[in-house]
């Protein structure tokens, strides 16, 4: 597994790097610690402030690079306690422009599997309302995307949410894939959306509501076996729960009953037009739940 881990030096992006530590079974074949030095706001102009400017650049790069040393020191501590250190590679690397179309740009290159970084998560209102780092990685990124928004020494308790898309069973398969510890204890929620309109109910019968509700309850219920006997397969502990509330506050309310240290969606890719709009369902979980969210949107094969 190839990590790419972005570090501004803040106290998020430390705990993105103690989670990377706390990856499970699978064998960390390389980390990439990214530090993205902004320098949009620098701009090169006539004499006298030649020298300003290469003055200003030249204190941004030696920033990048203390923030670097010490996010690889701690990120040598977060791996010395896991069996994995011995097999990892792990290299700095500071680059230029702007932090988040760097950081996607470069996971691509790389051929990374995860991206890791982290946020202010409930604090970052106004962050996230004008275009945060993380919430902008998450919607441009290819591949899955940890945004970290509290210490995470160990992922023991994982609440995956899914429904019947291609993108949630790719959000399962990937957490099989050796990201989690064998001793973790998952969760898997969906919800069973119901066929009648609130207009609809006042004209039917509680028995005509069950009947019509019915198939759809056996739909999502079958949905959750399957995934729970995939993951039983593999040694993990696994509970379900299907309601049929509104998918984002259940969710939300679910997270606050387990206290997961992760919650889990797949997503899809987005469109340009898509991508300038608020409200999908990824979005508003990685805006409101207040454990660190795991976003897959793609895997390779």
């Amino acid at each position: 597994m190839k990590v790419l881990c972005a570090v501004d030096g803040s106290q998020f992006s430390e705990w993105a790097v103690d989670a990377i530590g706390a990856l499970g079974r699978s064998v960390l074949s390389s980390v990439t610690l990214l530090h993205v030095a902004d320098t949009r706001h620098l701009k090169a102009v006539g004499a006298p402030h030649v020298a300003t400017y290469r003055g200003a650049k030249a204190a941004l790069e030696k920033s990048g690079e203390e923030i670097l040393r010490r996010a690889a020191g701690r990120l040598d501590i977060a791996l010395s306690q896991s069996a994995k250190r011995p097999r990892t590679a792990v290299k700095t690397l500071l680059q230029q422009g702007s932090p988040a179309l760097t950081i996607v740009n470069r996971a691509a290159q790389e051929r990374s599997d995860i991206i890791v970084l982290g946020t202010r998560g409930l604090s970052d209102i106004k962050g996230f309302l004008l275009g945060s780092i993380a919430r902008k990685v998450a919607l441009l990124a290819n591949c899955p995307v940890l945004v970290v928004k509290q210490p995470i020494k160990a992922i023991s308790r994982t609440l995956l949410a899914v429904d019947e898309s291609k993108y949630s069973r790719q959000a399962a398969k990937f957490l099989r894939s050796g990201i989690l510890a064998e001793n973790a204890n998952i969760a898997i929620f969906t919800s069973a959306v119901t066929p009648i309109t609130d207009l609809a109910a006042r004209h039917l019968s509680e028995e005509q509501i069950r009947k019509l509700e019915e198939p759809i309850l056996e739909q999502a219920n079958a949905l959750v076996a399957k995934m729970r006997d995939d993951f039983i397969k593999d040694g993990y502990a696994v509970t379900t729960e299907v309601q049929s509330d509104h998918v984002i506050d259940t969710i939300l309310r679910l997270v606050t009953f387990y206290q997961p240290d992760m919650l889990v969606v797949g997503s899809r890719g987005l469109s340009g037009r898509e991508r300038l709009q608020l409200g999908s369902v990824s979005e508003t979980l990685l805006k409101y739940a207040s454990c660190s969210v795991l976003i897959v949107r793609s895997t390779r094969a």
